[in-house]
């Protein structure tokens, strides 16, 4: 049975049962708490509470194929976004396919620490209390920052629920949580005994708003317009001044050298000369140094080694002096002389004016550059001098490397591969200490000078390296200083995959051997080295495995104006305020109507509104159905087996692609399949050709086959709209306690007859022009009228013809019949007699219209066909659509003047 624990009774029941004579009888139960409106949010409370208290989403290992996905963890911080709307989803019909298919599917939950977004939200609280982080100390402020995440932390995994998320909620993890916490230490320890792990004086990015150090990754390059001002430096003993052009003034306080090339003849003469720093009036030598572009400004270049990368490295070669300017909140401290405690941007301005009274800024003139800010809280980062811990990345990323090259590990779209190849071949190493307190505290213990440390799991484990190792007995507990820094919160997150298997403490327990490696990660492009990368490296070097089989790389969420969606832009709906509006279903069909993989994808509310109806098209469909009376003594319409015939090859056909789209992550392709088979074949046209015409009694056979074929459209539609499909499924028989459309079996793709579904769109092309003669001549379809053709008929479908055209019979003639309406469908021309009905006088008019209008169009095709230009140049696809379009176009003329000359 595919069932989970079940205690709901189906609301709709059409149980088969034998009786005499081997007649099939259909029984139809109707029970009074259905809804006869299609109302989405009431489906989704009903079922979502329903899996929830079966435990259906639970997975344990067993002897069953696994199929895991691991979530890429939101932030305790986080609220349902649209890029939040768009993975999930993504994830969500692919586990549930997973399930559909017979596989233990296992989507782990959980959620991420997120040191600099957390610590930010409690600081802003406990200011707004009149209290500070630091008066607050550390153990008191760990307290808060827990009582926060227990009020706010589990919010967005609650509306991943409203979505309709299957995780394994039993499963959820939370970085910060006992298991992760000493999965991670643990990692520390062994990558530190490894020689990986090492503590050293370098310059990094710092955040002055956040006051903590964040990774190269971290840092977001925006393009501004800034001012380039050319200072004047006086050298020393001399009349003979230097002219040095900088963007960053307030910077010029912190200036230890002046660097000219020592081939720039120009400046021979000050070799080895000393220079006046403007307002502190200090001197600094000139250096030489090829690092200088003597075809840049004036081939001069001021050297501020605690402020500029390059300038850091210039300082080392020459032994200059380090002098830092600036506070770790980016304001200037005691070596900003009298601008001591202003902002660096009030100080840039002042410092400007204030050179300019003094006659040492010769211009200021507007300057495109690009500067770096931090992704997390959007301030300038600044380039800043520090003692901080870092992994070294060489050794680790080879492996990593190797892995998606050799498409051991598969990104979709490949598009990405060169991307993560050229980062991967031109990374450095990760600095992975942070300068906050809510994270994994670093495990290095101090016992004297910052130089004397132990790196341990525990104080009492450092405290017996230090006894053994360095036979120092003399150091107590109460001696040892722990780091005061934590973790990079990528640090936890890149153990993912194993951590929340335990993969770290246990390696071998049985749950990492049986979920692990994990086969999709879905995920956003724009952490692909944040994180993904870093996931890769460490899954070959812990474990000597890939994490995962193939990374999903989702595009991003704009709006129609091509802008992200953003809360300053204003251009995000709420993501809940869609879910109440056009339900969970709605919303997911319409979100990933547009998602191809690794593109971004232009939303559209109205494409939820596509999605909400597509609801309510099934809904009323089944409505139909269950309206009729299954009889097995009705005898079978004529064409009813027909139709049955052709659903049954068009669905196998429709299936076979929906099976190749997803196998290769084309949901987006899959789901459209899918909605046109539902709304276009079988609503539109299979139903149509089985509904009784003069009554509600239905031949009992037909009824049965025809709920079988829906039943399969609900399970192939299970995975895009779980909620519907799982009330239509539960309603249409009566099902064993327990049982769920999520472990029903995934339709088989059987072999289809191509020649049926040929013999069917001929015939529905016959159907469609009739319909449209009959409207454009304002004919009724109440009344059957006969249809004239000039061969004989084979199409296997006459009798379906015949009923959905409302037409007497299909004759074949010899000549032209008068006043008829003439088209052209499989091969053959149709005559739909009109009789007196018809204008002949307008009819002539529309026609010959018509004609000079093709004849305009048959003419420009011909010219640029008979160009040999053209014809030379244009790809051969694009010759051939157009002497398409000459034969077309030569065939509506000879069949609208074989019109014309019929009246």
């Amino acid at each position: 049975m595919n069932f989970c624990p079940n205690d709901h009774d189906a609301l709709f029941i059409f149980a088969p049962s034998k009786i005499a004579h081997n007649t099939l009888v259909v029984s139809k139960i109707i029970l009074n708490d259905r809804m006869q409106v299609y109302q989405p949010q009431e489906l989704e409370a009903k079922w979502y509470a329903y899996w929830m208290k079966n435990h259906c989403f639970r997975s344990v290992p067993d002897q069953r194929e696994p199929y895991t996905i691991v979530i890429p963890p939101p932030n305790v911080t986080g609220v349902l976004h649209m890029g939040h709307m768009l993975n999930n989803t993504i994830q969500d019909v692919l586990i549930r396919r997973a399930r559909l298919l017979g596989k233990n599917a296992c989507w782990v939950p959980g959620t991420d620490h997120a040191s600099i977004a957390t610590e930010a939200k409690v600081v802003a609280r406990l200011a707004e209390q009149g209290i500070s982080k630091n008066d607050l100390g550390r153990e008191k402020f760990l307290e808060e920052a827990w009582k926060w995440t227990e009020e706010y932390g589990g919010i967005i995994l609650d509306q991943l629920k409203r979505l309709g998320a299957s995780c394994d909620w039993d499963r959820t993890a939370f970085t910060l949580d006992e298991t992760r916490y000493s999965s991670v230490i643990k990692t520390f320890r062994d990558l530190y005994e490894q020689g990986l792990i090492y503590r050293g004086f370098r310059m990094v990015n710092w955040d002055p708003q956040a006051k903590t150090t964040i990774s190269d990754e971290e840092v977001i390059h925006k393009d501004v317009q800034a001012k380039l001002y050319h200072v004047r430096y006086q050298i020393e003993n001399s009349e003979e001044s230097l002219v040095i052009a900088t963007t960053r003034p307030e910077t010029i306080l912190g200036d230890t050298a002046i660097c000219i090339h020592p081939e720039d003849e120009r400046y021979t003469h000050l070799h080895g000369k000393r220079a006046i720093v403007p307002i502190a009036n200090r001197s600094i030598p000139i250096i030489l140094d090829e690092y200088v572009d003597r075809e840049f400004g004036t081939g001069c270049l001021k050297v501020t080694p605690a402020h500029d990368v390059n300038d850091y490295a210039l300082g080392e070669r020459h032994d200059l002096e380090i002098v830092d300017v600036l506070n770790e909140d980016g304001t200037l401290n005691q070596h900003g002389l009298h601008y001591q405690g202003q902002d660096r941007f009030r100080v840039r301005k002042a410092i400007a004016k204030e050179l300019a009274e003094l006659g040492a800024l010769v211009k200021e003139e507007e300057y495109a550059t690009s500067v770096g800010t931090s992704e997390r809280t959007g301030a300038v980062i600044e380039p800043r001098l520090s003692r901080q811990w870092f992994l070294r990345m060489e050794e680790l990323c080879k492996p990593a490397l190797e892995a998606v090259d050799n498409a051991e590990v598969k990104l979709v779209p490949e598009k990405f591969g060169a991307t993560y190849r050229h980062w991967m071949e031109n990374i450095r190493d990760w600095c992975i200490s942070r300068q906050l307190w809510w994270g994994h505290q670093i495990p290095a213990f101090y016992y004297g000078t910052d130089e004397d440390f132990v790196v341990a799991e525990s104080a009492e484990e450092a405290l017996k390296l230090i006894h053994t190792k360095h036979g120092n007995t003399d150091i107590k507990l109460e001696d040892l200083r722990q780091d005061a820094d934590v973790l990079d919160t990528w640090f936890s997150s890149w153990l993912w995959p194993l951590s929340v298997f335990d993969g770290i403490n246990n390696p071998e327990n049985e749950e990492i051997t049986y979920y692990y490696p994990t086969n999709d990660l879905v995920s956003g492009p724009d952490i692909l080295f944040f994180w993904i990368a870093r996931m890769i490296m460490a899954g070959y070097h812990m474990r000597a495995e890939k994490p995962f089989s193939n990374v999903y790389l989702t595009g991003i969420v704009r709006d129609e104006k091509g802008r992200k969606m953003s809360k300053q832009l204003g251009n995000s709906p709420d993501a809940l305020k869609l879910i109440e509006k056009y339900g969970a279903d709605g919303v997911r069909v319409g979100i990933l109507l547009s998602a191809p993989a690794g593109n971004d994808l232009l939303f559209n509310e109205d494409l939820c509104t596509q999605g909400r109806n597509f609801g309510n098209k099934i809904w009323n469909a089944y409505n139909l159905i269950q309206q009729w009376t299954p009889d097995a003594n009705q005898t079978p319409a004529e064409g009813d087996h027909l139709a049955i015939e052709w659903f049954e090859n068009r669905l196998a056909e429709v299936l076979t692609e929906v099976n190749h789209a997803l196998d290769r992550y084309r949901l987006s392709d899959a789901l459209m399949m899918i909605y046109k088979l539902v709304w276009d074949d079988f609503c539109s046209w299979y139903l149509e050709m089985i509904k009784p015409r003069n009554s509600k009694v239905i031949n009992a056979e037909v009824y049965e086959r025809s709920l079988e074929l829906f039943e399969k459209l609900l399970v192939i539609l299970h995975p895009y709209m779980p909620f519907i499909s799982e009330e239509l499924w539960q309603s249409m028989r009566q099902r064993a306690e327990g049982e769920t459309i999520m472990y029903a079996a995934w339709p088989q793709a059987k072999e289809y007859d191509s020649k049926v579904l040929k013999s069917f769109e001929e015939a529905r092309s016959i159907i469609t022009q009739v319909r449209q003669v009959r409207m454009d001549k304002q004919i009724g379809f109440k009344e059957d009228f006969p249809l004239l053709v000039n061969a004989a008929m084979t199409n296997q479908f006459t009798s379906i013809i015949c009923k959905m055209a409302r037409l007497s019979s299909i004759d074949q003639v010899t000549e032209t019949p008068e006043n008829s309406v003439s088209f052209l469908a499989a091969g053959h021309t149709f005559y739909f007699p009109l009789g007196d009905s018809i204008d002949v006088e307008a009819e002539k008019a529309k026609i010959v219209e018509e004609l000079n209008y093709l004849k305009g169009f048959l003419g420009s095709v011909e010219k640029k066909l008979s160009n040999e230009r053209f014809v030379a140049n244009a790809p051969a696809a694009v010759i051939d659509n157009e002497r398409k379009k000459q034969s077309d176009a030569q065939d509506k003329i000879a069949q609208l003047e074989e019109r014309l000359a019929s009246f």
